[in-house]
């Protein structure tokens, strides 16, 4: 059985890293992913270095779009952006299971990026619209 979910896992990564190569993802992070050699720490790593790279665009994406915006719309895309990064923390925080080992904490980073992606994509296409 933990062989099945290995392979599946495994499946899911490179998924992930030809995913990467046609997203929003850098190019850093696809090369870092194939550096990394199903390394946990090492894939860790990439995970994070993307969602900061991530996060950065989300926010400008955001500073762009709010600016944009009437007094009413900004205050409505605050407060759903507020709740849209508490629903990212706590469901991304869900796959961080204490007792899901190396895979969880993976899982939960891969949450995480690909929110803050999908996020920075939508709010650069919601700017386009303003």
């Amino acid at each position: 059985m933990k062989f099945l979910i290995f392979i599946g896992f495994v499946s899911l990564l490179c998924t992930s890293v030809s995913y990467a190569e046609e997203s929003d993802y850098s190019r850093q992070y696809s090369m870092c992913m194939e550096r990394a050699g199903g390394v946990t720490l090492n894939m860790l790593d990439c995970f994070r270095a993307e969602t900061k790279r991530q996060d950065a665009r989300l926010n400008s994406a955001y500073q762009q779009t709010m600016a944009s915006l009437t007094a009413t719309r900004k205050k409505q895309l605050q407060d759903v952006q507020r709740l849209w990064i508490r629903y990212r923390d706590a469901n991304c925080g869900f796959y961080a299971d204490p007792d899901g080992g190396s895979m969880a904490g993976l899982n939960s980073s891969s949450c995480y990026l690909d929110a803050t992606a999908s996020r920075a994509t939508e709010l650069e296409n919601l700017r386009e619209e303003y």
